[in-house]
């Protein structure tokens, strides 16, 4: 029987995105030296990279895999009780601190930037907390300050990358006569006048068209990376919500990267946390009117990815399957094993609300919301998926 049209089979064609294809990818933890990155790092893993207060102390980069919290993956869990129970994971790298000059070499500058240009994206943390004990690279706490100097780091480094691009497309497309290559040097030269004239990162033009993401994503420049700003605050000033700079951190940001998310919190306070059981968390942060703002972060860096997950869930296994956003039915069947790809007939689909409102698969047919959807369903974040397919060998269908 052909699988009933639903709603996502008429072909959409979605907008590329800028950036590296695929799902294995990393966010890392950017800012100067002394600003709380090793900290808020050992927090999100629970490991224990060096913290120590001196610049330079994380030269190699740590990478952790952080799982994503998520209600949909608990409520499934404690539903099917599997035996084996995978969410989904956003990697993490905590970078050594970036100072001024560093894309001459300054500090540990060339060997940093290209720790970052192996991420997908950016925690930017900067620091907005006083503490005699803790030494600023700059001599004194001026996030505003610190963020251009990051800013303008990123931005000189693309620049570099810029020139030498534009030289080779110059001997080839314009004096060697090549036409193919005549669009790439056009678009080259579109993006040095935006990032060397202009001064300005690639991200903030939101209208770059499907060719010249072809371009930026052939050449994945620093300053494409998408950017969440994270403001590392005292415990004091996080519990109070107050802190003299944060209105000019979020005035700095809407004037330079505007749209981009701005998330308070504090090392302090999630370092405190961490050590505590669950229930002396919950307790210390209702007397003190507060929360941990982790969950936050962890998923808007999952989201800046354009990254989301899919669920298959019975007795056996509950997983969360990441994907990009935008991939359609088979390619999301190619994530499990690539038979399901190859062989794919349909996706039998279950919204994750409609499984909690309704308590069961059966009960979810028989209200009439289970979808049989064809190879044009772009699957949405939080479905739960049944694929069927033929393949040699018949494997097990998952």
């Amino acid at each position: 029987m052909a699988p009933k049209k639903g709603k996502g089979d008429e072909a959409t064609k979605l907008p590329p995105l800028i950036g590296r294809f695929g799902t294995s990818l990393k966010i890392g933890i950017v800012g100067l030296p002394n600003v709380g990155k090793s900290t808020f790092f050992n927090v999100l893993t629970k490991s224990q990279a060096a913290a120590e207060n001196f610049p330079f102390c994380t030269i190699d980069p740590n990478e952790s895999r952080v799982p994503i919290p998520d209600e949909r993956y608990d409520f499934l869990c404690q539903f099917h009780k599997p035996a084996s129970k995978i969410p989904a994971f956003l990697n993490v790298v905590d970078i050594a601190g970036l100072v001024k000059g560093a894309h001459s070499g300054q500090g540990l500058g060339n060997a940093f930037l290209s720790h970052i240009s192996a991420c997908d994206g950016i925690f930017h943390l900067t620091r907005a907390f006083e503490d005699e004990d803790i030494i600023h690279v700059e001599g004194t706490v001026d996030p505003v300050r610190d963020m251009e100097i990051i800013h303008e780091e990123l931005r000189l480094k693309d620049e570099e990358m810029i020139g030498p691009i534009i030289d080779k497309l110059e001997k080839t497309a314009i004096r060697g006569g090549d036409k193919k290559l005549k669009p790439e040097y056009d678009t080259m030269c579109k993006i040095k006048s935006w990032v060397m004239d202009e001064k300005k990162h690639v991200r903030y033009y939101h209208d770059w068209n499907d060719k010249e993401i072809e371009v930026l994503n052939k050449y994945l420049f620093l300053t494409s990376k998408p950017m969440i700003y994270l403001v590392n605050l005292s415990e004091k000033d996080y519990i109070r919500k107050k802190n003299k700079w944060l209105v000019k951190i979020k005035e700095w940001v809407d004037r330079h990267d505007p749209g981009a998310l701005v998330i308070p919190f504090s090392g302090g306070l999630e370092s405190r946390l961490q050590d505590k059981i669950e229930e002396e968390k919950q307790k210390y942060c209702t007397e003190h009117k507060t929360q941990s703002a982790l969950s936050r972060i962890i998923k808007a860096g999952y989201a800046a990815l354009q990254l989301e997950y899919f669920f298959t869930a019975g007795p056996d296994e509950v997983r969360a399957w990441t994907i990009r956003k935008g991939t359609k039915a088979p390619q999301a069947a190619g994530k499990i094993h690539t038979d399901f790809e190859k062989g794919f007939i349909m996706a039998e689909v279950m919204k994750f609300q409609d499984f909690k409102e309704e308590g069961s698969e059966s009960a979810v047919k028989a209200a009439g919301k289970y979808r049989q959807q064809g190879r044009n369903y772009v699957v949405e974040d939080g479905d739960i998926i049944f694929f069927k397919f033929n393949a040699p060998n018949a494997p097990k269908k998952k």
